[in-house]
């Protein structure tokens, strides 16, 4: 059995045959996901998602959507946080590869969604993109009882400084293409207690699913490919990475 721990199963993409999809997940082997909110907007859509398939909800602000937070959205993130049964604070982070995001407007944000999950003694769902290093810094500076680095891209010393930490690193889609030589790299030869699987669907689709959407029952076929990588038993991964999810959200 697999968990996701990053599904946007929200996202428009699926909104004809979500209920099909998450059955169709079930059925492969999915038995539980986390569903990041990634702005006030959709703060209830994930909710919703929670209440109508049993999975895992998160909270918060992410810097690609800069443009839609508020300072006030922070206390409405406080209070999901408080009253909705979240299992972490996410997605949030920092986007310095997208142009025309304010850096410093980032940082202030992740600086207090961190404070946040230190206040609620939450998980952090961080998305780092060409910002490895500045995140690495904020979580110093707010420290927190870890999380996941998302779709992680860094070097095997950054991955180690995450690890250090108290982070997970997350591991999907990408995995799977010949070319990602790196991440390859790091998903055969770091600790295996330091990964998580996920989808992201609907974003970043696996090599066989390129130009489509990415669905969370393509998690066991992704699991498959890192199992070859490690050169070990795919039942044995599922088990190792599910444990490593339920450690780092231990409210799932």
């Amino acid at each position: 059995m697999f968990i996701d721990t990053h599904l946007h199963l929200d996202a428009g993409e699926f909104d004809t045959g979500r209920d099909a999809l998450w059955q169709d997940a079930r059925a492969a082997g999915v038995e539980q996901a986390i569903v990041p909110a990634v702005a006030a907007a959709n703060f209830e859509a994930v909710r919703a998602m929670r209440q109508q398939f049993g999975v895992a909800a998160a909270y918060g602000l992410h810097p690609m959507y800069l443009a839609q937070h508020q300072d006030e959205h922070l206390e409405l993130l406080a209070d999901y946080l408080a009253r909705e049964q979240a299992v972490a604070v996410g997605e949030c982070g920092l986007d310095l590869f997208v142009p025309g995001l304010d850096p410093a407007r980032q940082q202030q944000l992740l600086l207090a969604q961190l404070k946040l999950a230190r206040h609620f003694d939450l998980p952090v769902i961080l998305h780092v993109r060409r910002a490895v290093d500045q995140v690495l810094k904020c979580l110093r500076q707010v420290r927190v009882r870890g999380g996941v680095a998302h779709a992680f891209n860094g070097s095997e010393q950054q991955a180690q400084a995450f690890i250090e930490l108290g982070f997970c690193l997350g591991f999907g889609g990408a995995m799977t293409y010949q070319g990602s030589q790196r991440i390859r790299r790091l998903a055969a030869n770091l600790p295996l207690s330091a990964i998580v699987l996920e989808t992201d669907g609907p974003d970043i689709p696996p090599e066989w699913a390129q130009g489509q959407p990415n669905r969370p029952d393509n998690l066991p076929r992704i699991a498959a490919v890192l199992a070859g990588l490690r050169a070990m038993p795919l039942a044995e991964l599922a088990a190792a990475t599910s444990a490593n999810a339920r450690r780092t959200f231990d409210r799932l």
